[in-house]
């Protein structure tokens, strides 16, 4: 079946989709089910297969819209990578391509990774993407020019604590 969504600036990913109840679904392999096919889910899934397949992480420790609490709202973060104590390493913020990337989509991430505290975050419409590393002391990020391999994201948070 042929996405109905143009192609990302992302690797391609094999991704399996099927029609059900007159709505297109992915399956995603993080979450093990079928999920509704929206821009943001095509870009997240995007994400995921790219972090796995190019960045090395292991599909066990990427979680995919989990709940999380922020000022006493709650809210869902799109993407986040743990390592293998569960300590947050990066956090991603997935927009559907059509929508610009902000400084109120990065205040968003921002405000999400308060709670979360990864040393990195990653916000994309799947055709722009900016990873940060983030300096929690000075409250700064520093973009970087490259999303880092799993075994850099480690390092990245093993020179923070």
């Amino acid at each position: 079946m042929q996405s109905p969504y143009p192609p990302l600036n992302l690797p391609d990913a094999a991704l399996s989709l099927r029609e059900s109840n007159g709505r297109t679904e992915v399956y995603d392999f993080i979450r093990h089910r079928y999920i509704i096919l929206t821009p943001e889910e095509w870009v997240r899934q995007h994400v995921s297969a790219y972090l796995l397949s190019q960045k090395s992480v292991p599909a066990n420790l990427i979680a995919i819209e989990k709940k999380l609490e922020v000022n006493k709202l709650v809210k869902r973060f799109d993407l986040v990578v743990f390592d293998r104590n569960i300590r947050p390493l990066l956090l991603a913020e997935c927009k559907a391509p059509g929508v610009k990337i902000s400084e109120s989509v990065f205040d968003q991430a921002a405000r999400y990774n308060l709670t979360i505290k990864a040393p990195l975050f990653l916000v994309t419409n799947g055709l722009e993407h900016y990873c940060c590393r983030i300096d929690f002391e000075n409250r700064l990020y520093v973009f970087l020019n490259e999303i880092p391999p799993f075994d850099g994201m480690l390092q990245i948070a093993d020179e923070m604590s």
